[in-house]
């Protein structure tokens, strides 16, 4: 495989983090707004009650874990990449869970990789919860529209790169390395 020379586009975790709220806050505004449009003040009131909080919050959690699945699982499927070249944990520093690919892989199936989580878990959700007019399944949504603000950011950051370009995740940081030949 000729990976040509190697050009770090990544960020650490804690400017990721930074820049993601940057991103999060006005998407979720926009979304607030857009049901509440549709919807006025009465669908947006959340009412909350232990079991209810107790079941929400064990939901976000299963969904940090099935977020990163999915950046995982579609590597793997689309770049024939198998499990053992996924690597899922946690930088406690940041409280930032992960998925890394321990391969190259081509630049598309990285963003597509990159960009499933939100959409499966935060623009589907939100488009049906417009449509359902559901607040619990719209209150889902925003949360996990702005969880995925650092890929949304990593997608930012390889705009520019072009498609056949070898990647690598980037072990440690926000990101990857890119292979220009």
């Amino acid at each position: 495989m000729n990976t040509g020379n190697k050009h770090d586009l990544s960020v650490s975790m804690l400017r990721a983090n930074i820049a993601a709220f940057f991103i999060m806050v006005p998407v979720a505004i926009l979304q607030f707004n857009l049901f509440h449009m549709l919807y006025g003040t009465k669908k947006m009131e959340f009412t909350l009650y232990l079991l209810n909080l107790l079941l929400f919050l064990a939901l976000l959690i299963a969904s940090i874990v099935v977020h990163e699945l999915i950046h995982g699982l579609t590597w793997m499927w689309l770049g024939k990449k198998p499990f053992s070249a996924v690597k899922f944990n946690v930088q406690w520093k940041t409280l930032t869970p992960y998925a890394h690919l321990k391969e190259p892989i081509e630049i598309n199936v990285y963003r597509i990789g990159g960009f499933m989580p939100g959409f499966i878990l935060g623009i589907l959700p939100f488009i049906l919860s417009l449509v359902l007019g559901d607040n619990n399944l719209f209150l889902f949504s925003v949360i996990q529209t702005a969880a995925a603000s650092g890929d949304w950011l990593i997608l930012w950051i390889l705009r520019n790169v072009k498609s056949g370009t070898l990647v690598e995740d980037h072990p440690s940081r926000v990101g990857c390395y890119v292979y220009q030949s």
